[in-house]
C-alpha cells in the first residue's frame, strides 16, 4: 500500500470515529430462547473496544419503558443485525421494577 493509500485509510477511519459511527444503537433482539425471562426485550449493537458495559446498559434502559429495568440476558457476535464496526449485540429484558 502506498503512502497516499495509508493516509486516506487513516483519514477515513478518523472520520468514522469522529462522527459517532461507533456509538451504540438499538437493534432487533434475537429470538426468545426456551426458559427465557418474560417481558419485552431490547438489543443494543456496540463495539466492545470503545463502549463500556455501563454505556450499553444505559442505552438499553433508554429503550425500555420508565417503569421497567433493563436486565442483561445475552450477548452475541453473529454480525447479522450489527455492522462490522459494532459487532457485539447485547440483549436485555425489560423487567418490572421490584
Amino acid at each position: 500500500m502506498t503512502r497516499r493509500g495509508r493516509a486516506l485509510l487513516l483519514i477515513g477511519a478518523a472520520t468514522l470515529a469522529g462522527c459517532g459511527a461507533l456509538d451504540p444503537y438499538p437493534t432487533a433482539p434475537h429470538a426468545l430462547p426456551p426458559n427465557a425471562a418474560a417481558g419485552p426485550r431490547v438489543a443494543i449493537c456496540y463495539n466492545t473496544l470503545t463502549t463500556t458495559l455501563a454505556e450499553v446498559q444505559a442505552a438499553a434502559q433508554q429503550e425500555c419503558s420508565a417503569d421497567t429495568l433493563a436486565e442483561p440476558a445475552d450477548t452475541d457476535w453473529y454480525l447479522q443485525n450489527c455492522p462490522l464496526f459494532l459487532p457485539a449485540r447485547a440483549t436485555f429484558v425489560c423487567a418490572a421494577r421490584r
